[in-house]
């Protein structure tokens, strides 16, 4: 969801890495900024305030050199990716279990539905975090199916879809921070550790969507609309990750953080190769694909999980509270004013809460009812 609509991409893409990317694992507790006025990435990741139990006495450092040098990393291993797309409507058939269906289509947002092998009707592709322009789009858990079958209703044109496998595919390295990743005490897993794989921001040899950067205004709050009680939830990263940067082809995933059931942190969008998750060095938010048509400068962070009848877990919110406590700390951000963003890209401006539900910028039902509800609490939380 960048400010421009993407172009809509052929059913199958040819995506590679152009060169080999070397992702920084952390900035080093050791950096003194005397005399400055205003935080820096680098004050911003080496120093905890927050009296919080989470604290530990190593919570102010990342792993690695202050001077940006490489982190110490340690090879892990991870299940590649696999994904067969099919276009058009009628059944589909995978080579292999395939634990997600991402669909897209042109045409009413609502016009398509799915089902696979035991259901006994077709499920309505409505409802989800992503939109897409002149369209609808949707995530599906498929439960290890080799077949579904789509169908649309009169007008639903162009229907592709994308069958993903993220925990049963052949293993592939990756060179994981060797030390815990930490922002201001709060600990997240970098892209390395949920076992991104860098080659699915290219396309045709070039970055499919180069990094821009946007000062901060605001923090917008979503849920990923994806099965709860996830017994995986890295696997469900790496399947949204293929889902958006693929599927809907914006080169990335649409989100800067992610947090599962379980409380932990996910670094998302790429932001470069120095200074801090969702930032550049000079304190800039990369934009990201959240909240179509407000991007630049709104931070997005994904919970996961669907939260229309239930509530985040107390971990989940918990550390949605702290994560953005601090970023509005860094910014000098209070996440309970009333504001007026002004999209940098092109002028248009919105009434919003510096910190607001996807509900609050466009017509959907992200981040689900009972999230919606506790987002004043979240606030009031955040701005103590």
């Amino acid at each position: 969801m960048p400010e421009s609509e993407p172009p809509t991409p052929a059913p199958a893409v040819s995506h590679r890495r152009k060169r080999s990317l070397s992702r920084r694992g952390a900035l080093g507790a050791g950096v003194a900024v005397a005399g400055a006025a205003v935080l820096t990435p680098a004050v911003f990741a080496a120093t905890e305030s927050d009296p919080d139990p989470a604290s530990a006495p190593d919570a102010g450092s990342r792993s690695g050199s202050a001077s940006g040098g490489d982190p110490a990393t340690t090879p892990e291993r991870f299940p590649a990716t696999r994904s067969a797309a099919a276009t058009g409507t009628g059944t589909a058939t995978t080579p292999f279990a395939a634990a997600w269906v991402g669909v897209r289509w042109s045409g009413d947002p609502g016009g398509a539905d799915i089902r696979f092998p035991g259901d006994t009707g077709f499920r309505p592709l409505t409802g989800g975090c992503a939109t897409v322009e002149g369209g609808g789009t949707a995530l599906v858990a498929a439960g290890d199916a080799r077949t579904y079958e789509v169908r649309a209703a009169d007008g639903a044109t162009d229907v592709r879809s994308l069958a993903i496998d993220t925990a049963h595919g052949p293993a592939r390295t990756v060179q994981v921070p060797s030390q815990p990743t930490r922002v201001r005490g709060v600990r997240y897993l970098s892209r390395p550790a949920w076992g991104a794989d860098e080659s699915k921001r290219y396309k045709d040899g070039k970055v499919n969507s180069p990094e821009k950067y946007y000062a901060l205004q605001s923090v917008t709050v979503h849920h990923t609309d994806t099965p709860n009680g996830d017994a995986d939830p890295a696997a469900t990263v790496r399947a949204i990750y293929e889902y958006h940067a693929v599927t809907l082809d914006w080169g990335d995933i649409g989100y800067h953080f992610l947090i599962d059931e379980a409380g932990d942190v996910y670094e998302g969008r790429y932001s470069g190769d120095d200074g801090i998750p969702a930032f550049n060095a000079d304190g800039d938010l990369v934009t990201a694909f959240h909240t179509a048509g407000y991007n630049s400068g709104n931070l997005g962070i994904a919970l996961l999980g669907t939260l229309t009848d239930q509530g985040p877990t107390d971990a989940a919110k918990a550390s949605l509270t702290r994560l953005i406590k601090v970023i509005a700390r860094f910014k000098g951000l209070d996440p309970k004013a009333q504001i007026t963003y002004t999209n940098p890209v092109n002028g248009v401006t919105k009434t919003v809460t510096t910190v607001g539900g996807h509900r609050d910028w466009l017509q959907t039902d992200c981040p689900g009812q009972t999230m919606y509800d506790l987002l004043t609490e979240v606030r009031a939380a955040a701005s103590r």
